[in-house]
């Protein structure tokens, strides 16, 4: 258990100090995986092209062999073809087919808690770019602490009631807060209404499941599944309600759309309702 509580350190520092070199501009912000999960997905998919280009070559060197033995040589000509359809195969087989990222309905249908945390992180991973500066630096935090999270209730029952309520906050809660956030118009994002804007409220958000996600990871490292109290609550606010409604004119959404939870302890201060 202990090696396992300073592995979970290990990987969140990586992460917070992924997310300071990204605030200092050390590197860009965008480029990279957020996790180890997701950088296997691709390289399992790099692998999986570079195995159908050399099939392609292989296939066009035996044709073209085939051919030449029943035409008694293909010639000059025939080699230049050839050449051609390789560098054609080549060329399509590196770009198709492209990486298939998680749909946000398919996360929660993932059994297998390894997967989950790997198309998580490539799903957080294409939403990243759309999100604010501190927003998108925090996903780099919680992809480390993901990592760990997936290793640790990849040894636990699934079917226990805490694990699944850990599941729901990292397959659809978290998801949820980004979609709730990309909902809102562009213009709408940096407002302030009520002391504090969307984009702030989403940052605030991901501190928030960044901290809770640390506090379960040294709670299942100590073996207290059983003790462990998963304060996420469900969404008790939702983007648009009291924000956008006076500048669309429109009525408040309702439970059904999609929105930022960002209560996740009775202790914790709550957002203001305008």
């Amino acid at each position: 258990m202990s090696d396992l509580t300073r592995q979970s350190d290990r990987l969140i520092e990586q992460g917070r100090a992924l997310r300071d070199d990204n605030r200092a501009g050390g590197r860009h912000r965008q480029g990279g995986s957020i996790g180890k999960g997701s950088a296997n997905l691709k390289l399992r998919h790099f692998g999986k092209k570079i195995r159908n280009i050399l099939l392609a070559l292989l296939a066009v060197v035996f044709a073209a062999g085939a051919i030449g033995l029943v035409v008694d040589g293909i010639g000059f000509v025939g080699v230049m073809i050839a050449f051609g359809v390789a560098v054609l195969a080549t060329l399509v087989l590196s770009k198709y087919p492209r990486m298939a990222v998680p749909k946000r309905e398919d996360l929660m249908k993932t059994d297998d808690v390894r997967k989950l945390v790997a198309r998580t992180e490539l799903w957080l991973e294409t939403r990243r770019g759309g999100l604010p500066p501190k927003a998108a630096d925090l996903v780099a935090t919680i992809g480390a602490q993901l990592d760990v999270l997936g290793a640790q209730l990849d040894e636990v029952d699934q079917n226990h009631p805490t694990a699944r309520q850990i599941r729901k906050l990292i397959a659809q809660d978290l998801p949820d807060m980004i979609d709730g956030y990309e909902k809102i118009p562009d213009q709408l994002r940096h407002e302030e209404r009520g002391g504090s804007t969307p984009a702030a409220q989403l940052t605030s958000g991901l501190e928030l499941i960044s901290t809770e996600l640390g506090s379960i990871t040294r709670q299942l490292a100590d073996g207290a599944l059983d003790d462990l109290a998963i304060r996420t609550r469900y969404l008790d606010y939702k983007y648009g309600e009291g924000m956008a409604e006076p500048q669309l004119g429109g009525p408040a959404q309702q439970s059904g759309d999609s929105g930022v939870p960002l209560d996740f302890s009775k202790s914790e201060t709550k957002v203001a309702r305008d």
